[in-house]
């Protein structure tokens, strides 16, 4: 995710550095919350189960191991045609990316324990009571400078 224009002085001129560190070195290119490899199109189901290559198996959104349903083969042999979930017309693929996201939402706090190597998925819902909160704060100043200026 790139960093918004207001608050590229918040980071550090290391950045680059550190944020590769996180994701590549300390991570090993796995999402620290749900697994997903970096770079890899990850078949999913949509609700946070994703499909593990390497593994053969499915797993849930916090990288654990799912072990009642059969791979995406076994689904597209057993039920051509079928809808639902699990089904192959129910499968999705997306692009796996990795993003260094500060756990305090505090761009300001670049240490280490605070830093976590994340997917698009995990950080959206990592972040997404903050989004929220900018919303809200965004509508209500715009909806103030439409009072003033009325």
């Amino acid at each position: 995710m790139p960093i918004a224009r207001e608050h590229r002085w918040l980071y550090p001129i290391d950045w680059y550095e550190l944020s590769t560190f996180i994701r590549f070195t300390r991570a090993k290119g796995r999402c620290e919350h749900c697994r997903r490899p970096h770079g890899r199109d990850v078949l999913h189901l949509g609700d946070g189960m994703w499909w593990d290559e390497e593994a053969s198996r499915w797993r849930d959104g916090r990288g654990r191991a799912v072990p009642a349903l059969a791979s995406p083969a076994e689904l597209a042999r057993a039920q051509p045609g079928f809808v639902g979930i699990g089904a192959p017309a129910a499968l999705r693929v997306t692009r796996v990316v990795l993003a260094s996201a500060h756990l305090n939402h505090n761009p300001g706090d670049n240490r280490a324990r605070n830093l976590a190597a994340l997917c698009q998925r995990c950080h959206m819902r990592h972040d997404a009571d903050e989004h929220r909160r900018r919303r809200w704060r965004n509508a209500f100043r715009t909806r103030a400078m439409g009072d003033l200026f009325a």
